[in-house]
Parts: C-alpha cells; sequence; structure tokens
C-alpha cells in the first residue's frame, strides 16, 4: 500500500512540474506580447505628437492668411475659400486621428489591465504549485527514509530469529531426550507412591474404627477449621453496619419528628386555627415514631455483639439476625400505617387556597416517592427476612441462593438510595416554593430546612449502606457459607449450636493443657534493666537538682511578674489621670475624643493584654497630641516585645543546657559500665571460642553424615521439578516463536 501511495505521489509531482513548465512558457509568452504592445503605443504616441505639430502649424499659418485677407478683400475672397477647402481637409484628418488615438488607448488600457490580472493569476498560481511540490517532495523524502529504516529493521529481525529458531529446535530436541528419561522416573515414583498408598489405606481400615464425615447428619457436629481473619475481618464489618445503622436511624427520627412539626404549621397553623381530623391523626401517629425506629438500631447492636473472635459466624448460627428482621418488621407496618394519612395530608395540602400549580405538582412528586419508599423497604424486609431463615428454618433457604439474596440486598440499597435522591430534589423544590408563599413564617421556613437536612443525612447514610455492601459483597458471599471440612452445609440450627458448645469444650480443653509458666523475667532483658537502672541513679541526681533548681526560678519570676503588674497597674492610673487633666483643659479646642483603655479586672490577665496591644494594636493618639509621645510608646513597645523575646530565649537555652548536661552525665556513666562489661565478655568470648572449636570438629562429622542422606533425596526431587518446569517453558516459549514467526511472516507478505 506504501508503494502505491508512493507511485501515485510521484506521478502527482511529475504533473505539477509539468504544469509549473507550461505555465513559465505562457508568462514568456504575455511577456513578449505586452513588449510589442508597449512598442506600437511608443509609435502611436510618436505619431500623436506629430500631428498635433503640424496642426499648430496650420493654426498659424490661418492666423497670417486671415490678416492678409484684410488688406486684399479679393485675394481674401479667393484664399478664403482655398483656406476653407483646407481647414475642412484638415479637420477631417484630424477628427480621424484623435478617434484613432483614442481607440489606441482604450485598447492599450485594456491589454495592460488584462495582462497585469493574468500575471497575478499566474503568479498565486506558481508559488501554490511550487509550495505544494515542496511538500510533495518532503514527503516522498520522508516515505523512502522510512522504508528503508523498517526493511532494515525487519532483516535484523529475520536474522536474529532464524539463529533464535535454530537454538530453540536443539534445546528442543534436548528437552525430548531429558523428558524421556523424566517419564521413566516418573513411572518408578508411581509405582513406589502406589505401593505405599496402599499400605496406608491398610493402616487406616485396620486402625480406624469409625470415619463421620461421610454422613452429613455427623460431619455437621464437626467443629469447622477456626478461620480468625474472617471473624475479624466480619466483626470489622459489622461495627461498620452498626455505624451506618445508628446514622440511618438518627436521620429517620429527625424526618418523622420535623415532618410531625410541618404538619401542626402548615398549611394551618395549630397555634392560631385547629387543625384537619386527618392531620391529627397523622402527627399523632408520626410521634410514636421513636418506638419503631430505635428497635433497629438496638437489633443490630445484638447481632455485632453475637460475632465475637472465637465464634463460627455464618447464617445458621446467626440467631440475632432473627430479632432484626422482627424489628424491621415493626418498622415497615409503621410505614405501612402512616402512608394512607401521608397521602391524604398531601392532597389535603394541594386543594387548600395557599397551594399554587408548582407546589401542587411537586406535591404529586412526593405522593409518587412515598409509595416508592414504602414498596422498598417492604423488599427490603423480605431479603432480610430470608436471610434469617436458615438460623430457624434451614429448608427455607438453601445454600446456593445465598449469592443471589445478597445481590438483590445490594440492589435494593441502590434502589433506595435513589428514591431518598429524589425526594430531597423534590422537596427542596417544595420548600423554596413554599417559602415563596405571601404566608410564610420564619417557623415554616425553618421546619422545611430541618427536614431537608434530615432528609441529606438520611439520602448520604443509606448511600453509604449501599457502597459498603455492594464493596463486601463478595466477603459475604464466601463467610457466611463455610462449614465443615468435606460437608456442605449445617443440617439444622440445632447442630450449629451443638458444633459450637463443642467447640467451647475443645477450646477449654486446650487451654486446660497449657500450663502456666513461673514468672520469671528473661536474662537478656534482666542484663538490660539492670543497665538502665544503673544510669537512670545518676540522671534522677540531676534531674532532682533541676526541679530545685526549676522551681527557685518560678517562684523568684512569679514575684517579679507580681510587682511589675502592679507598676503597670499604677502607671495605667496615672495616664488615665493625666488624659483626663488634658480633656478638661482643651475640652473647647478639641475636635476628637481620646480613646482610653480599659481597666483589667484580674491583674493576671494584665500583663497578657498589655503585651498583645502593644505587638498588635496600632498607637492610639489624638490630633493635637505631640509626636514626642507616639515615638516614646513606640520605642516603649517595641523594646518590652523584644524583652519578652529574649527572655523566652534564654529560658529555652537554660533548660536545653540543663538536659544536654544531663545526657552527658548519663552517657558518662553509660560508658564506663559499658567497659566493665566489655572486659567480662571478651574473656567470656575466650572461652566460647574455644568451646565452638570443639563442637565444631564433631558437628562437621555428623553433618558430613547427614548431607550424604539429604543431598540423595533432593537430587531426585529437584532433578524431577526443573525438568519439568524446563519443559513447560520450552514448550511455551516454541509456541510463541511460532506465532510470531507466522505473523512476521504474514506482515513481509502484506508489504
Amino acid at each position: 500500500q506504501l508503494r502505491a501511495q508512493n507511485q501515485v505521489l510521484k506521478k502527482g509531482v511529475v504533473d505539477e512540474q509539468a504544469n509549473s513548465a507550461s505555465l513559465k512558457e505562457q508568462v514568456k509568452m504575455k511577456d513578449q506580447s505586452l513588449r510589442k504592445l508597449q512598442q506600437e503605443m511608443d509609435s502611436l504616441t510618436f505619431r500623436n505628437q506629430q500631428l498635433a505639430k503640424r496642426v499648430e502649424l496650420l493654426q498659424d499659418e490661418l492666423a497670417l492668411s486671415e490678416a492678409r485677407g484684410k488688406k486684399n478683400k479679393k485675394s481674401a475672397e479667393s484664399s478664403s475659400q482655398l483656406s476653407q477647402e483646407q481647414k475642412s481637409v484638415f479637420n477631417e484628418d484630424l477628427q480621424k486621428k484623435i478617434e484613432e488615438n483614442e481607440r489606441l488607448h482604450i485598447l492599450f488600457f485594456e491589454a495592460d489591465e488584462q495582462h497585469k490580472r493574468l500575471e497575478a493569476e499566474l503568479r498565486t498560481r506558481l508559488e501554490v504549485l511550487e509550495t505544494d511540490a515542496a511538500q510533495h517532495q518532503a514527503v516522498v523524502d520522508s516515505l523512502t527514509r522510512k522504508y528503508t529504516d523498517t526493511i532494515e529493521k525487519l532483516q535484523n529481525d529475520k536474522a536474529k530469529l532464524e539463529i533464535k529458531s535454530q537454538t530453540l529446535e536443539r534445546e528442543a530436541k534436548d528437552c525430548r531426550l531429558r523428558t524421556e528419561e523424566c517419564q521413566r522416573q516418573l513411572k518408578n515414583l508411581q509405582s513406589a507412591l502406589g505401593s505405599r498408598l496402599e499400605e496406608s489405606l491398610c493402616i487406616i481400615n485396620e486402625k480406624v474404627p469409625f470415619n463421620d464425615t461421610r454422613s452429613n447428619q455427623y460431619n455437621a457436629l464437626n467443629v469447622p477449621l477456626h478461620n480468625r481473619r474472617y471473624q475479624l475481618k466480619l466483626r470489622d464489618l459489622a461495627g461498620q453496619a452498626l455505624a451506618f445503622v445508628q446514622e440511618l436511624v438518627t436521620a429517620l427520627l429527625n424526618f418523622h419528628t420535623y415532618t410531625e412539626q410541618k404538619v401542626q404549621i402548615f398549611p394551618i397553623d395549630s397555634a392560631t386555627d385547629t387543625i384537619s381530623p386527618l392531620n391529627q391523626k397523622f402527627s399523632q401517629y408520626l410521634h410514636e415514631n421513636a418506638s419503631y425506629v430505635r428497635p433497629l438500631e438496638e437489633g443490630m447492636l445484638h447481632l455485632f455483639e453475637s460475632i465475637t473472635e472465637d465464634t463460627v459466624t455464618v447464617l445458621e448460627t446467626a440467631v440475632k439476625l432473627k430479632a432484626f428482621s422482627e424489628n424491621l418488621a415493626s418498622y415497615l407496618c409503621f410505614l405501612r400505617k402512616i402512608l394512607p394519612y401521608q397521602l391524604k395530608s398531601l392532597e389535603e395540602e394541594c386543594e387548600s387556597s395557599l397551594c399554587t400549580a408548582a407546589l401542587r405538582a411537586r406535591n404529586m412528586e412526593l405522593h409518587r416517592d412515598m409509595k416508592r419508599l414504602t414498596a422498598v423497604f417492604e423488599k427490603l424486609h423480605t431479603y432480610v427476612s430470608l436471610l434469617a431463615l436458615p438460623s430457624t428454618k434451614p429448608e427455607g433457604l438453601l445454600r446456593t441462593n445465598y449469592n443471589f439474596v445478597f445481590t438483590n440486598i445490594a440492589t435494593s440499597l441502590h434502589g433506595f438510595h435513589d428514591i431518598l435522591k429524589d425526594i430531597s430534589k423534590h422537596y427542596s423544590q417544595k420548600a423554596a416554593l413554599e417559602q415563596d408563599l405571601p404566608t410564610a413564617t420564619q417557623k415554616l421556613i425553618t421546619t422545611n430546612d430541618c427536614i431537608l437536612s434530615s432528609v441529606v443525612a438520611l439520602t448520604n447514610g443509606v448511600g453509604k449502606i449501599a457502597s459498603f455492601f455492594s464493596n463486601n459483597l463478595d466477603h459475604f458471599t464466601t463467610s457466611l457459607s463455610y462449614g465443615p471440612k468435606a460437608g456442605t452445609e449445617f443440617i439444622s440450627p440445632l447442630s450449629a449450636e451443638c458444633m459450637l458448645q463443642y467447640k467451647k469444650k475443645a477450646v477449654a480443653y486446650m487451654k486446660s493443657l497449657k500450663k502456666p509458666c513461673a514468672d520469671s523475667v528473661p536474662y537478656e532483658e534482666a542484663l538490660a534493666n539492670r543497665r538502665v537502672l544503673l544510669s537512670s541513679t545518676e540522671s534522677r541526681e540531676g534531674l532532682a537538682q533541676q526541679v530545685q533548681q526549676s522551681l527557685e526560678k518560678i517562684a523568684k519570676l512569679e514575684q517579679e511578674k507580681e510587682h511589675w503588674m502592679l507598676e503597670a497597674q499604677l502607671a495605667k492610673i496615672k495616664l488615665e489621670k493625666e488624659n483626663q487633666k488634658l480633656k478638661n483643659s482643651l475640652s473647647g479646642h478639641l475636635t476628637e475624643t481620646i480613646q482610653e483603655r480599659s481597666v483589667l479586672p484580674n491583674v493576671a490577665e494584665q500583663k497578657k493584654e498589655m503585651t498583645e496591644k502593644s505587638l498588635r494594636e496600632p498607637i492610639k493618639s489624638t490630633s493635637l497630641a505631640p509626636d514626642v509621645e507616639s515615638r516614646e510608646d513606640l520605642i516603649k513597645n517595641h523594646y518590652m516585645a523584644r524583652i519578652a523575646e529574649l527572655t523566652s530565649h534564654l529560658q529555652l537555652a537554660d533548660s536545653k543546657s540543663v538536659h544536654f548536661h544531663a545526657e552527658c552525665r548519663a552517657l558518662a556513666k553509660r560508658l564506663s559500665l559499658a567497659e566493665k562489661s566489655k572486659e567480662s565478655l571478651t574473656e567470656e568470648l575466650k572461652l566460647a571460642s574455644q568451646n565452638i572449636s570443639r563442637l565444631q570438629a564433631s558437628k562437621d562429622e555428623l553433618m558430613t553424615t547427614k548431607r550424604s542422606y539429604e543431598d540423595q533425596l533432593s537430587m531426585m526431587s529437584d532433578h524431577l521439578c526443573s525438568m519439568n518446569e524446563t519443559l513447560t517453558k520450552q514448550r511455551e516459549e516454541i509456541d510463541t516463536l511460532k506465532m510470531t514467526s507466522k505473523g512476521n511472516s504474514k506482515k513481509n507478505k502484506n508489504r
């Protein structure tokens, strides 16, 4: 394909070059015709100039003849006749020349314009053709380069593949020989293992009196393998589910409570007028919501407490799930009881005079959403009651249907989340429309906001539950359906309860076998504690000295703090008196009042207030106050801040120096102890090296005999494993090479 495109491009370039050459020839021809026309124009202008001169001469002669005609009338008459005839002849000749000159001028102008136009068109076309030719040439050059590179790469790849195929053929031959040897060894091993299997079966038949795994009824009483990771994961998931259910319960309580408040104030406020009997009954039922919603949280809490690390948690043993299902059924009965009243309340609100068309549409949308909400709760209750069946009636739900029930619960939760999204959207629109009503009160607006916030919280909680359940769906289906070894399921809840009792007995027996060890400290830990104890005695004395010094410093600083606080309070009182005097003396001239600072009630907080004001607040001064006082205040505040900063730095430096001194003393003590322990350890090391050299000789003798037996066994097993691995690898490489060689051959044929 690329070669065909290359030939087409070459033909196009050749055609464009021929067109450009023909256009150049046409341009040359037009230049020649233009030069001819210019020469004709020059000759015509020269002829016109000659005719103009001749006309001037004739006019001069006419003037002379008229002057002579006055002198001689007779001769004038004859000459006038001749001059008139000549004039007529000259005028006709002149008129013809003028017309011919005009016609030539027009022809020349038209030819010049046509030539310019044609020249511009030809130049633009020539430029376009030159650019196209350059682009085509660049494309052709790049394609030729690309083709040469690909051809070289393909040739190199072909050579490499040929070499690799030859080497692989050699290796394949070697592998065939090895496989034959491995097959022989495998036959020998199979015969040996078969004989050993027969011996072991005979022993089992003779020694094992009863195999309880053959019967499902007996196997259900066996304790399954304890999967602690699954139990911890299930407890973690149950804790997360409990938190989500608690959020859901609080959101439902808020929603029902604020709905009751809304019924009491809209469309008729119960404080000013009596509401309808329907709304009274509806609010009475809504007031009982806590007795139906709270048991959901309690049932989930009991289910979470029943899942521990030591138990085996499956649906047959999850007895508390039945209680949660009953609590959910009671809440569903509550929803069914309030649904007709809720729908009638919305219809009554639509019939009121305050309800607009848009508000009526929103109410009808909420009317449909409430029906969908009750239907979703019915669906969830159905599936949860199915999950509770294995703990009471195992024949009601087979283990093969667990996955189906869990997936339906996940889809129902996602549908529940979508319905709550619609309710949140429709109720927000309804609240905005009710806020625009002329009779809308602040109580109605706040109640609508509370209901909307509870619906949003309910939506977020259900969304979390749906995502949590769908993310952990695989874990639920696998961990809640395992049972005894070689068994498919528990036969009944009674067998599951017996299995749990056997598990408790087995755990108690295993604990009784473990004898408590005597309370003693390991040798390494005792040595480490001794070193720490010796090093800490010195550091304890240093710390006691540091504490004593710091207490003395604190007492001095407290005394200085009280002294300077009193000084600052006195200075403030003096400042207030001076300001009062200045205010009284300049009361007629001052235009702005001096803002005074209030005296703080607590002396402890006064110093902090002074430092904060000196650092953060600008200095307040009146228009008549001198610059000297403001400058002094600035300097004072700056130095106060600087003193506070330097004192903090000094305290940090003192604490660091004391800490470093204590660390140095402790390190010196540890160093001396380490030197002593080093000397003792060198002596022990010498004795240990002598013992090691003695034991090494005996160890070498034992190891040589042991290795000789182990090597003979390991060589056979390693050799078999390596041969199987090499065979599989070689077969895979041969298959891949065949596929690559076929693909390369197809590509080469296509090219």
